[in-house]
C-alpha cells in the first residue's frame, strides 16, 4: 500500500479541523485529494470554498454515538502521532529511545508496512509547531472517552520508555487530558499505571485507602468496564489489544488489594 493510499483510506473526521491543517501541512505536494471516499483535505476545500475560512474552525458538535461511528482507526492513529510528537518535545529534546517506542508500538498495532507509512508522517508531524489545545479540543469533540484514554495511557508510555518521566511532561499530558475532557481522577489512575509506589493500587482504581472492602469491589468492576479492550472495539483489533494493558493494570491492582486486605 502506498504512502498516499494508506492516508486516503484511512482518515475519517481528521481530514478538517486543526488535525486536517497539519497532516496538510505534513504531506505537501500529497494534500490535492487524498480520501478513499473523495473528501479532500482540509488544504483543498478552503481553495473550494473559501480561502478565509478559519482553518480551526470545529465542526458542529454531534452526539456520542455519532462520534464513535465516524471515528476511524486511522483517526485514532493520527491523533496519537500529533499528541506523541508533542509529548516528545516536552523536555527540550527528541530522545532516541521515545521515538524508537513510538515506531515499535505502531509496530505491534499495525504492522511493518503502516507502521513505517505512521512513522514517516510523524516526522514531519514532528517539525511544526502544533496548538496542543486545538488538536485536543477537536479529538474531545469527535473521539469517545474510552479512546482518549488510550490515547492517554501510550502517551505515558512514551514518556516513561527513556526510563524517567520527567515532570515537564506530567504537565504536559496534564494539561492535554484537560483539554480532552478526560478527568483529574481518569488522569490520576493511568498514571499510577506507571509507577510503582505504595498505595497506587488504589489510585488505579480511583479509591482511597480508608474504603470498605465492597467499596473495593465496586471500584474494581466499576473501573474494569470502564478500560474493557470492547470499549475500543470499534476503532479495530490492534486497538483492542492495546487497551488489554489498561486493564490488565486494574486487574493487578485490584489482586493486591486482595492480597493486602485478604478477602475474596
Amino acid at each position: 500500500m502506498s504512502f498516499a493510499k494508506w492516508i486516503g483510506g484511512a482518515l475519517g473526521w481528521s481530514f478538517g479541523g486543526p488535525i486536517g491543517a497539519i497532516i496538510g501541512l505534513a504531506l505537501g505536494s500529497f494534500v490535492d485529494n487524498l480520501s478513499g471516499d473523495g473528501t479532500p483535505l482540509l488544504g483543498e476545500r478552503q481553495t473550494r470554498q473559501s480561502r478565509h475560512r478559519d482553518p480551526y474552525r470545529q465542526r458542529p458538535k454531534q452526539t456520542r454515538r455519532d462520534q464513535r461511528a465516524q471515528t476511524k482507526s486511522g483517526d485514532f492513529e493520527v491523533s496519537l502521532l500529533i499528541l506523541a510528537s508533542i509529548i516528545i518535545k516536552a523536555d527540550g529534546k527528541q530522545d532516541q529511545r521515545e521515538l524508537d517506542y513510538v515506531r515499535q508500538q505502531f509496530r505491534n498495532m499495525y504492522g511493518k508496512e503502516r507502521a513505517n507509512h505512521a512513522f514517516e508522517l510523524f516526522k514531519r508531524v514532528s517539525k511544526q509547531n502544533i496548538s496542543m489545545r486545538q488538536v485536543c479540543l477537536q479529538i474531545k469533540q469527535m473521539m469517545d472517552h474510552a479512546s482518549r484514554l488510550q490515547l492517554l495511557h501510550f502517551l505515558f508510555g512514551i514518556a516513561k520508555s527513556d526510563g524517567h518521566i520527567a515532570e515537564v511532561e506530567i504537565r504536559q499530558i496534564y494539561t492535554m487530558s484537560g483539554y480532552l475532557g478526560i478527568s483529574s481522577k481518569d488522569f490520576e489512575s493511568i498514571k499510577a499505571m506507571f509507577y510503582d509506589e505504595t498505595n497506587n493500587a488504589y489510585k488505579v482504581l480511583e479509591i482511597d485507602k480508608s474504603v470498605s472492602d465492597d467499596e473495593v469491589k465496586r471500584a474494581y468492576r466499576k473501573m474494569a468496564k470502564k478500560y474493557h479492550p470492547d470499549r475500543v472495539g470499534h476503532l479495530g483489533k490492534e486497538h483492542q489489544e492495546g487497551a488489554e494493558e489498561k486493564f490488565r493494570q486494574v486487574q493487578k491492582a485490584y489482586e493486591h488489594i486482595q492480597e493486602e486486605r485478604g478477602f475474596k
